[in-house]
């Protein structure tokens, strides 16, 4: 089974598999088409997480796709730049590249095919062509403004002719397609061995040509950004000649009989077990799906575990993040006391181990403090939404973050894997000259605030919202999933989640269930805004549901019946693969036999 977020992708797994490839093949080839055919959700210059089950070794793996922090990346030198918040856009945002270092370590250590049998289906697609979305032709005239003003070597690849792609046109990226080939030819050139080839390739992005091209752009220009001016970048060739993707452990919860297995804490995918922990302890099978008590009650929890997410989540690399204590089961008990019966208008981080909570500054505007103190539940009056302006103008405000994408595969040797793959999208930064895509801006997440392992520093991993999960049932693989969208993505697929374990729903059933969000806490995108009390539900959830949740204090806006979320699900379940993708956005496909 191959569930991702857009019909090629899926298709060109499945392929991989149908040649005789296992799910991490496929997985490899799923990733690298995605990059081509949505490049408004990702790219080579961005990053993935992926979490995978070895059969063969028995063991559940987490890859480390985050790129760090240059070494020149400094607190001190974006204060004296003027900024209290990483720009959104351009090249001081810049993180070392990690998603293409992350699949050639997923392929070289537990895939089984060669790296021309994986690269070939992105190779063709960005050479001969594909249909252009409808979604990413509307960012492209979004921006072209931008392109033909401040950003030409987006120009040349997307302005093409002077105007962007038209939805459903088909669409080539020559100099993408020579990269990869370039990077294909060299390998093989290298080494017949297989391991010896993909080694060969990483060396070739980040020590070879594709480096000297990235290192070259960034040294030698000033790039209009979000902050109104032209800056620099801080990428050289020894952050990138310094990183490698990396293994590590899940971190893991166990809930209804299933151990739910996410990043560590340099992602958001924590919060997703926090949340699970603090569920726990209410009788959700008695509410129903879709009930406003239902809604309410996870809202809330979510409130206060993304609060949590504020104050102490980061890179443990660098930082001690308390997390066994933010998962135990004392600590959930005592923060589940803090939901009521309405709608918080607080932001409320914990205090695990005894430590004294503090916010970012970023975080304080929306809730009443604005020195980045300890933080507690203030009068409970409504307040209006902040969005933790930063120092400097905005200019180009069409200018802001991408999607992400996602996919999720099983095989037939009982392999599983998923991955969330996104940044380097075409509108935040400048396609590289001769590379044929853009850089990452995922140190946007980072806090300029001190003191937090969310803070910016050299060689520190953003703490990013990708968030893939993997669920085993008795120590097996039995769950793969995940979803677009930012801060939402441990909202949309724990609603997922519940729906299928709790309410037996299958899995396209739990996917295609009326889905809710909020942005009460603040986004990891830059500008940082909090919309306090703030609710969104799809349509279909009910004029009385909607009711009751307005009179429970949330302010809810009432979104189009399909609209909220990208979830793709595999599964292996008494002997059977299923898998579901979402209708939302028409593209996601799931394929298998």
């Amino acid at each position: 089974m191959v569930a991702s977020t857009h019909w090629l992708a899926s298709a060109a797994g499945m392929a991989v598999l149908e040649k005789g490839g296992n799910a991490f093949d496929a997985a490899v080839a799923t990733g690298l088409v995605l990059q081509v055919v949505e490049p408004h959700l990702n790219g080579p210059g961005g990053e993935v997480p992926v979490i995978g089950y070895d059969a063969a070794r028995g063991e559940v793996f987490v890859v480390d796709g985050q790129g760090v922090a240059p070494a020149a990346a400094t607190l001190d030198g974006y204060v004296a730049l003027g900024l209290d918040l990483v720009p959104g856009t351009g090249l001081l945002a810049a993180v070392v590249p990690g998603a293409f270092g992350a699949w050639m370590l997923l392929l070289a250590r537990h895939g089984r095919m060669r790296l021309r049998d994986v690269m070939q289906y992105a190779i063709g697609y960005a050479a001969g062509g594909y249909p252009m979305l409808a979604s990413a032709s509307a960012g492209i005239a979004a921006v072209a403004g931008t392109f033909r003003e401040d950003w030409p070597s987006s120009a040349e690849v997307y302005l093409r002719g002077g105007a962007g792609p038209a939805p459903g046109e088909r669409f080539s990226n020559p100099d993408l397609a020579a990269t990869y080939s370039r990077i294909l030819h060299q390998a093989e050139r290298a080494a017949p061995d297989r391991v010896a080839q993909i080694e060969a390739a990483r060396a070739a992005f980040y020590e070879g040509f594709v480096a000297e091209a990235i290192v070259g752009f960034v040294e030698h220009h000033e790039v209009m950004d979000v902050t109104g001016r032209r800056n620099r970048g801080l990428l050289t060739a020894a952050d990138l000649a310094g990183w490698q993707a990396s293994f590590e452990a899940p971190v893991t919860l166990d809930y209804q009989g299933l151990t739910v297995c996410k990043t560590g804490p340099w992602g958001q995918g924590p919060v997703f077990l926090q949340q699970l922990a603090l569920l726990d302890g209410f009788d959700l099978r008695a509410m129903g799906p879709g009930s406003a008590e239902f809604i309410h009650t996870v809202t809330e929890c979510a409130k206060l575990a993304f609060a949590d997410r504020e104050a102490w989540y980061g890179d443990p690399r660098q930082s001690d993040v308390p997390l066994a204590e933010l998962l135990s089961p004392e600590y959930a008990a005592q923060r589940r006391k803090l939901v009521g019966e309405v709608a918080s208008a607080d932001l409320i981080p914990g205090a695990p181990g005894g430590l004294e909570p503090r916010l970012p500054g970023y975080a304080l505007a929306a809730f009443g403090r604005a020195d980045g103190g300890p933080v507690f539940p203030a009068d409970g009056g409504q307040r209006g939404p902040g969005v933790g302006e930063p120092t400097l103008a905005v200019s180009a405000p069409e200018l802001g973050p991408g999607d992400t994408c996602h996919l999720d595969v099983a095989d037939s040797f009982g392999n599983m894997v998923t991955a969330t793959p996104s940044g380097g999208w075409l509108q935040s930064s400048p396609v590289i000259p001769g590379l044929g895509f853009p850089l990452s801006t995922r140190g946007q997440m980072f806090s300029l605030t001190p003191g937090f392992a969310s803070s910016l520093a050299p060689g520190r991993r953003p703490r990013t919202t990708l968030s893939p999960s993997l669920a085993l049932r008795d120590g097996e693989p039995y769950l793969a999933f995940g979803t677009p969208g930012g801060d939402q993505q441990d909202q949309w697929t724990l609603g997922f989640f519940l729906n299928h374990v709790l309410f037996g729903m299958n899995l396209q059933e739990a996917i295609d269930a009326p889905a809710f969000s909020n942005d009460h806490f603040p986004s990891s995108f830059y500008p940082r805004g909090s919309r306090p009390r703030s609710l969104s539900v799809e349509e279909r959830v009910g004029q009385p549901v909607i009711e009751e949740l307005r009179r429970r204090g949330h302010d809810v806006t009432v979104m189009p019946p399909w609209s909220l979320g990208r979830i793709s699900a595999v599964s292996r379940d008494r002997g059977f693969l299923c898998a579901g993708a979402n209708p939302r956005g028409m593209q996601g496909y799931a394929v298998g036999r």
